[in-house]
């Protein structure tokens, strides 16, 4: 079957299974398979019968709810390579919000070598981010996940860096004694509530669950971690977390409440406040 007919029965079944985003997935399998940013370009191209069987066993994962960046293997992040798949959360753009606001606290506080701890690091996409934009930073990745640490390990050889990968429970005192003199800490830690889970797309419900629920009102993980990573923090240092879309009330309560200052919120690119940040001024 030549490209452009191929094309045109994949869209047509993603289509009719009610696919979100029918044309971008079917492009994107097509892109990856026949390694050619711009398939359509050469419509009358015969396709080899493996690619086309190849094609096809990825769009039958898709109407069946498989995530696109799982069938594809590997997905961007803030221009990086990610692998992903099955026991691992899929990065993000809204996530891209966080580097941002530490990019923004590294420049204004003349950070030449920040010491920085991403917790709940999952794929590492955060502290891969913060290593290529701040090379001489030292950037640790703690994890727990057995399935999330083999992508992990994956990245950090993909992206050739030298991030510290850290195998513990972020909802540990043990661990984060294991980690001090912290300038930054960085987390997009579970956030989704009850509610939340019981209304995910079918996609999403692909995703580890241990990755998206943070308890009945989604702020289990912040919680008990504020108060444990503080003390891994310098005075002068900053905790730097992504939540859930309306849950800024009460992540600033739980920031005064720790005695953090200077709290900051940012909006993704959709515009909801997405992250925050805030200083540790005391010991």
């Amino acid at each position: 079957m030549v490209r452009q007919d191929l094309y045109r029965h994949c869209l047509s079944v993603m289509e009719s299974a009610d696919i979100p985003d029918s044309d971008f997935d079917t492009l994107c399998i097509f892109q990856d398979v026949l390694n050619d940013k711009m398939p359509l370009l050469l419509p009358y191209m015969n396709v080899e019968a493996d690619k086309e069987a190849a094609i096809l066993e990825m769009i039958e994962k898709r109407i069946n709810g498989m995530p696109l960046q799982y069938i594809l293997g590997e997905w961007e992040f803030w221009g990086l390579p990610v692998k992903v798949g099955e026991g691992v959360l899929i990065p993000r753009p809204d996530t891209e919000t966080l580097i941002e606001d530490i990019l923004e606290i590294v420049g204004k506080t003349g950070m030449k070598s920040p010491k920085i701890a991403d917790l709940c690091s999952g794929s590492g996409c955060i502290a891969l981010a913060l290593k290529s934009e701040i090379p001489a930073a030292e950037v640790y990745a703690v994890e727990l996940s057995e399935k999330a640490l083999i992508y992990l390990e994956q990245n950090v050889k993909l992206n050739k860096s030298d991030i510290k990968i850290v195998k513990g429970d972020v909802l540990s005192p043990a661990t984060a004694q294991m980690l001090t003199e912290l300038d930054i800490i960085a987390s997009n830690p579970p956030y989704l509530t009850a509610q939340d889970m019981d209304e995910l797309q079918v996609e999403v419900q692909k995703e580890p669950e241990t990755a998206l629920f943070g308890g009945n009102d989604g702020l289990d993980f912040y919680r008990a971690m504020t108060p444990i990573w503080r003390k891994s923090l310098k005075t002068g240092g900053y905790l730097c977390y992504e939540f859930g879309m309306g849950q800024e009330k009460d992540i600033e309560k739980i920031m005064r409440e720790n005695r953090f200052t200077d709290i900051k919120f940012s909006r993704d690119g959709g515009s909801i406040i997405r992250t925050v940040t805030a200083r540790k001024t005391e010991v």
